[in-house]
């Protein structure tokens, strides 16, 4: 398998540069998750980095790269995007939670 050194930006590996596999497309992953065990025996902390472009030519505009930028935040996504899939909610259902039933 191929891997690329990447560097990483913000968080706990701010600076580094880690080798990264690649996949089937030549490109690394969108989203890097990397588990930091805890002190005290808990479950372990994961951190989310997602990729970004690190660069662009001046000339013609091409992509130079790949760098993983820091989601303090964790949401999920790097999935694909089906069009049937909206927004994530937040409520129930249709009807309000008192006197669903009157």
């Amino acid at each position: 398998m191929k891997s690329q050194d990447t560097p990483f930006e913000g968080g706990p590996l701010d600076g580094r540069v880690l080798p990264v596999l690649l996949g089937l497309t030549g490109h690394p992953p969108k989203v890097y998750r990397v588990p930091v065990p805890d002190a005290a025996g808990g479950p372990p902390t994961v951190l989310v980095y997602r990729r970004v472009q690190s660069a662009r030519s001046k000339r013609l505009g091409l992509h130079q790269g790949w760098k993983y930028a820091y989601d303090p935040e964790g949401r999920p996504g790097g999935g694909p995007k089906w069009p049937w899939s909206g927004p994530p909610t937040t409520g129930g259902g249709a009807t309000p939670e008192s006197h669903a039933d009157e």
